[in-house]
């Protein structure tokens, strides 16, 4: 029977192989967030319109885009929010074990701009010193600039 099943497959090739593989697998959102920060190692907060009140402060976030790298996620979101420019780094994370989300976390560099909040999912934003970060901005986040944040 394996045999029979590898012979198959082999026959499919290509693009079809594909298709079966989508039909067969989960899919999945990419969350992917940005540390951002500035040549004074300051970071990148944006207050989102759409978080509980209690927590609106974190960083920069979005969903990739299909066929979008994640890297790419990170400029196209900033820009988007924020109007500032940034340099991608480090890869800081890649979490799962979520129900149909899987997270992954970039280092990031302000290269340009000034903050021009153009988005209706942002209220405000501002540069905070790692160690001085506003009420309610979540422990994922916390954590992140904290793993990120040179001693």
């Amino acid at each position: 029977m394996n045999r029979l099943i590898a012979r198959l497959w082999h026959l499919l090739r290509g693009s079809l192989q594909w298709r079966v593989l989508w039909l067969a697998h989960a899919k999945f959102m990419i969350g992917v967030t940005g540390i951002v920060r500035d040549h004074d190692g300051h970071v990148l907060l944006l207050r989102h319109r759409l978080w509980p009140e209690d927590r609106q402060w974190g960083l920069p976030t979005g969903y990739a885009k299909a066929g979008e790298t994640f890297p790419d996620t990170i400029i196209r979101e900033v820009r988007e929010e924020t109007g500032l420019t940034v340099t991608i780094g480090d890869l800081a994370t890649v979490r799962s074990g979520y129900r149909l989300r899987a997270e992954v976390a970039y280092e990031a560099l302000h290269t340009g701009g000034e903050i021009k909040l153009s988005s209706l999912e942002i209220l405000d934003a501002r540069w905070f010193p790692a160690h001085a970060l506003p009420a309610g901005v979540p422990d994922s986040h916390q954590s992140l600039i904290r793993k990120t944040t040179a001693d």
